[in-house]
């Protein structure tokens, strides 16, 4: 009875750290990534250089492969009261962070500014990004010729 309570509590810290390391990735790309890219993209097409989409992209695809490998090993290995314990562990996280994953986050915002500063053309721009100075961002696309509209209100602020 106690090995069973230890795997369950495994499985219950497996379904945590399963999403919060690959669920949490795949969803910062379809809710921060691509919207930021693409309003990125939308001010200026050489604002932001293709190979950003192309990083996304194989992180997406690396997540679903390793959201299904998970996946597939637990329902085909597990018995019912881990898969429980799984999917409560899963579900705890996931509602943790479902209000959090938004480009109006500023540690989500600093974070795509992180990963993707790298694909900015523009050397000032990147370095702006890379130290998240929000407010000269958006006086530098301004001379670009750009709206700041992907600089979420209260990062102008700061």
């Amino acid at each position: 009875m106690e090995m069973k309570i230890m795997l369950a509590a495994a499985l219950f810290f497996a379904g945590f750290l399963w999403v919060y390391l690959i669920i949490r990735q795949l969803l910062f790309n379809l809710a921060v990534a691509y919207p930021t890219l693409n309003k990125m993209k939308a001010l200026k097409e050489d604002l932001i250089v293709i190979g950003a989409w192309r990083y996304t992209h194989i992180s997406m695809a690396v997540c679903i492969l390793f959201s299904a490998v998970v996946l597939f090993v637990v329902f085909r290995f597990c018995p019912t009261y881990m898969l429980i314990s799984f999917g409560v562990g899963s579900l705890i996280c996931f509602l943790f962070l479902v209000t959090k994953i938004k480009p109006e986050n500023k540690a989500m915002f600093d974070s795509f500014c992180n990963a993707y500063c790298r694909f900015v053309p523009d050397d000032e721009l990147r370095t702006l990004m890379f130290e998240k100075e929000y407010k000269k961002i958006d006086r530098r696309l301004r001379e670009l010729g750009c709206s700041a509209s992907f600089v979420p209100e209260f990062k102008k602020e700061s």
